[in-house]
């Protein structure tokens, strides 16, 4: 399966995000933003399409707007 480029792009994101704020660990930030590890993972490889209540969760937890994840999204 070819992963898409715009979801490579947002996990991405995602990912730098995390790191910026001080969660090396995606268990901890998993934890902080009420999904699952090995969710976060796969959002982060571009493997999943989050939904928005999804988004919306991670953006609370990076303290973004969702708006902002999108950003590197073409």
């Amino acid at each position: 399966m070819t992963t898409l480029a715009h979801r490579i792009a947002f996990g991405e994101h995602v990912r730098d995000l995390r790191r910026s704020r001080g969660w090396a660990s995606q268990e901890a930030f998993a934890h902080h933003a009420g999904l699952d590890r090995t969710y976060i993972s796969s959002i982060e490889r571009g493997r999943r399409n989050p939904t928005l209540d999804v988004i919306v969760k991670l953006a609370h937890a990076l303290e973004v707007r969702p708006a902002d994840l999108l950003a590197t999204v073409e």
